[in-house]
């Protein structure tokens, strides 16, 4: 089963920022950037790491690009990149992570980061296409009775049920290839599986598995995926 969700939780100072962003814009000032970074379809690592799927991605997660001591810290420390850590680092790289080799002085201007942030987002597919996700966060594609949210889902019975999920979902939270789901917050993954299966979700193989999905089922996939380590 491969859901298509990232982390939730866009703050309002976030969603307005969001708002505020102009991705055209962003791309004329990028131009700063593409001496180090390249993003988009075939982008490779430069003398900093590609930008493709940025937002929600560990800091130095990466792999076969040689980090600096201080992003590698960075990483250590669980650092990801939310629209808030992000919108800091453009502002002041080594304000931020310490010890990073990224020596451009930043973007003093916020509507700029805004700008740039908003291109940026283009890139990263789960945030762009999840509406309950930062940084785009949107009003819930589906309003649920209470009944069903209120459902408490048996963690061990979603275990059970979530071998399915975990073919394509890495069990260890990593989003190489697929955003993570886990430890999301159970009534975001409910909200996300009923609108999978009343076909509000344009994802074929995700309208199919929700379908056959009980509401129970439902919450019991929540309640082990928000608790998984």
């Amino acid at each position: 089963m491969c859901l298509a969700l990232a982390p939730p939780g866009a703050a309002p100072a976030e969603e307005e920022a969001e708002r505020l962003g102009d991705a055209a814009r962003g791309a004329e000032i990028f131009g700063q950037c593409r001496g180090c970074h390249e993003i988009g379809p075939g982008a490779r690592h430069r003398i900093g790491p590609h930008l493709n799927e940025i937002f929600g991605r560990r800091a130095g997660a990466l792999e076969a690009f040689p980090y600096s001591k201080g992003m590698s810290r960075a990483f250590a420390d669980g650092l990801v990149w939310d629209y808030a850590r992000l919108d800091a680092y453009l502002e002041n790289p080594r304000a931020l992570v310490s010890g990073t080799r990224m020596s451009f002085r930043g973007l003093k201007d916020a509507q700029d980061r805004h700008d740039v942030l908003a291109y940026l987002r283009d890139f990263t597919a789960s945030p762009r296409d999840i509406p309950e996700a930062a940084p785009t966060a949107l009003p819930r594609e589906v309003d649920l009775p209470p009944e069903i949210l209120a459902i408490v889902g048996d963690a061990d019975y979603g275990e059970y049920l979530a071998s399915e999920c975990l073919t394509c979902h890495r069990q260890d939270g990593s989003d190489a290839g697929i955003p993570s789901i886990t430890r999301w917050p159970v009534e975001d993954f409910v909200v996300a599986m009923h609108a999978y299966k009343r076909k509000l979700r344009p994802h074929p193989v995700m309208q199919m598995m929700a379908g056959r999905l009980s509401d129970a089922e439902i919450a019991a996939l929540a309640a082990y995926f928000e608790k998984l380590d």
